[in-house]
């Protein structure tokens, strides 16, 4: 999965940080605790894919929408939901391809793209 760079805000960090390393399989890259302004996670995938989940007292969790781009979206569909992802749209044809989508722990609709 490709992407380049996506910021969520999150209400429960470790949960979060848990579903992008453990399902997505990104990696855990660093992590600043900012006391009562909140926290940071910063999280790598493939490439230069760069997460960043934000956990803010004052933030209402979310984001619409992450597009990654997959070379085999049947495979990586499968992959993901085996690893627990819950899959929102099968894969559907569009202009460009195939586009599926799944969600995360905090909602936030994440859209897998395979282009044709």
């Amino acid at each position: 999965m490709k992407i380049k760079y996506a910021t969520i805000i999150v209400d429960e960090m470790e949960e979060s940080v848990k579903f992008y390393r453990d399902v997505m399989g990104f990696t855990v890259d660093s992590h600043y605790d900012l006391g009562a302004s909140g926290e940071i996670t910063i999280l790598r995938g493939e490439g230069e894919a760069m997460v960043e989940l934000i956990k803010n007292p004052t933030d209402k969790p979310g984001f619409f929408s992450i597009g990654m781009e997959v070379d085999d979206l049947e495979a990586t569909l499968n992959d993901l939901r085996s690893r627990g992802a819950r899959v929102l749209m099968e894969p559907t044809p569009i202009t460009v391809g195939l586009l599926a989508f799944i969600e995360d722990p905090n909602g936030v609709r994440i859209a897998l793209i395979e282009h044709r």
